[in-house]
């Protein structure tokens, strides 16, 4: 058990890598929700039987170490507050865990690809998370994970339901998938308002980068499954993996069109982008999202040649505000945080203009 997260500099593994058709999918993600067999869901338990559940997915995890690889075990509780928020931002926990950090626990693999956590809305969520458009190779680590944790946990499951959760929607295979997208063409050309309309009439969830409730910025978009019973995790994934296609190669479409048909407006945009991250003083966290957005189209577009797509997804992280404090190794108070945010892709595009 660690009592604090220090791998702020080391990015994670979705970060780290493109992946399939990484200039628009940023990132995939698969998470089972599961839970322990004759012990209440997270909200109904008392603390002792909470810390039952902790103490026996860790007892679970030392059995399982050499088979679930290299991971740390860090108790909510024992964490700082800043770290706990560190991890929301690097999307290995969810907000809820941060919050509730009695009893509550996340393991985390050494590359950061796999994080369970114990004690959320369910007393298990074993998530995985890829670079790129890998949804099927996201399900079959995670339900690597699961298979292992099962050998030594009693989890809730009826016959005709399918595993038990908390949230209704979750019932049956426990399973969330998603996607996170970048879409600025598809912005820029007024078109993805109704794209995303049409989505959610298919019976996927469009959301912000943090999930349910959270805002829809720097052209980031998740696209999530909602229902999960009477379906297959094969079916769901298969789902959500044709309606991603079908987006990804409208984006790049779109792109080609401003590139072909409004070349100079499109590369004066991301040029502009550019240059004001690259000599900026001080930077807000929504302005910078809007810039990076830019710049990675110039990236991606052929435009901008002095910046990679993976240090951008590194900076999309590293440049929020818990992050950011992390990194400087200082309490950072908003002008603060503006000002060290300014610094910090001053630093990184610097570098890598000269890589």
């Amino acid at each position: 058990m660690v009592n604090d997260y220090k791998k702020i500099v080391q990015p994670s593994k979705w970060m780290s890598a493109p992946g399939p058709d990484g200039d628009v999918v940023l990132s995939s993600r698969v998470r089972l929700a599961r839970n322990l067999a004759k012990i209440p869901f997270p909200y109904l338990a008392s603390d002792s039987q909470t810390a039952a559940v902790a103490e026996q997915v860790y007892a679970a995890s030392q059995d399982l170490d050499g088979d679930l690889g290299k991971m740390t075990y860090y108790r909510m509780q024992e964490l700082p507050s800043l770290s706990r928020q560190a991890l929301v931002e690097k999307y290995l926990i969810s907000p809820l865990l941060a919050k509730e950090s009695h009893n509550s626990a996340v393991l985390l693999r050494d590359d950061e690809g796999v994080s369970i956590m114990v004690n959320e809305e369910d007393h298990l969520r074993i998530q995985c998370l890829l670079p790129g458009l890998q949804l099927e190779e996201a399900l079959q680590e995670a339900n690597r994970y699961d298979e292992l944790l099962e050998q030594r946990l009693d989890y809730a499951y009826d016959e005709r339901w399918g595993y038990l959760t908390v949230c209704p929607t979750n019932v049956g295979t426990g399973l969330r998938a998603s996607v996170m997208l970048h879409l600025p063409a598809l912005a820029v050309t007024k078109q993805l308002n109704r794209i995303l309309s049409a989505i959610a009439q298919v019976g996927l969830a469009v959301r912000g980068i943090y999930g349910e409730g959270s805002e829809t910025t720097g052209n980031l978009v998740q696209i999530s499954n909602q229902v999960t019973l009477g379906q297959s995790a094969e079916e769901i994934v298969s789902n959500l993996f044709g309606v991603t296609r079908q987006i990804v190669e409208q984006e790049k479409q779109v792109r080609q069109v401003l590139l072909n048909e409004d070349r100079d407006r499109t590369a004066d945009r991301v040029n502009r982008a550019y240059g004001v991250l690259s000599h900026a003083r001080l930077l807000s966290s929504q302005e910078a999202m809007q810039l990076m957005s830019d710049v990675r189209l110039g990236v991606d577009l052929g435009l901008i040649e002095e910046v990679q797509g993976d240090l951008l997804k590194e900076l999309l992280v590293l440049q929020r505000p818990a992050n950011l404090q992390l990194y400087t190794n200082r309490t950072l108070n908003a002008l603060d945080r503006d000002r060290e945010r300014a610094r910090l892709f001053r630093q990184k595009l610097t570098q890598s203009k000269q890589a």
